[in-house]
């Protein structure tokens, strides 16, 4: 594929991770052109010149003629249990929604790039991580042409909600930072680093199936 000829559509573009990646994306001359994936339509990412606001009430309504022209999907779409409200919520947007993404994905030339958590296990008796882990064995089920999954652990960054906890994290991490500079398997990551490892991951995968750990996204360049 020559340069430029890639074309990507992303879903939680809105979110932390979501908007590095779309600047990732702008800046990049491997990609001609992003559809991003919203329910409203955003001022900030109409500032983004390869930019097309596709708006979608509901992302379960998504169907095949919205993402047969891309090269590339990109899911950054995540929420928290007290941030979705209950349980049942978090599962239809972690679960549910990404899911049907890769749905209707499958069997197209189209390479899937999603964000996981580190700790995700279909077996894991936290029920964050199960849903996540859930989600990545219904990936790995499905017959899609490339697929990349990211594990971080906590992300730095500033989120336009309140999460409490994370917010917290942060904090505590910014005072001990300087002494943490080597990388290490719970260590957290910025948004922006994440977002620069998928699209490495864009760029440079051959591989059907690559996991991307938490140590993978520190270390990317």
């Amino acid at each position: 594929m020559s340069i430029g000829d890639k074309k990507a559509i992303v879903i939680g573009a809105t979110g932390l991770v979501g908007q590095a990646l779309v600047n990732e994306l702008q800046q990049s001359d491997d990609f001609h052109s992003i559809t991003v994936v919203v329910r409203k339509k955003s001022t900030i990412l109409d500032s983004y010149s390869k930019v097309t606001q596709l708006v979608v009430e509901d992302l379960l309504l998504l169907n095949d003629e919205d993402v047969n022209a891309h090269t590339h999907a990109f899911s950054c779409l995540g929420s928290t249990i007290k941030q979705a409200g209950s349980k049942q919520a978090f599962y239809a947007i972690d679960y549910e929604i990404n899911a049907h993404f890769a749905d209707l994905i499958q069997d197209k030339n189209i390479h899937f790039l999603v964000v996981s958590a580190l700790g995700a296990n279909a077996n894991s008796p936290v029920f964050y991580n199960k849903v996540k882990g859930e989600l990545e064995t219904y990936l790995k089920s499905l017959s899609i042409y490339k697929l990349s999954i990211f594990q971080p652990s906590l992300l730095i960054g500033k989120r336009s909600e309140m999460r409490f906890l994370e917010d917290m994290a942060q904090t505590l991490f910014k005072l001990v930072e300087k002494k943490w500079t080597k990388p290490f398997k719970f260590k957290p990551v910025t948004a922006e680093q994440l977002a620069h490892t998928m699209l490495v991951a864009a760029q440079s995968q051959t591989a059907a199936f690559k996991l991307y750990d938490n140590l993978s996204i520190q270390q990317t360049q």
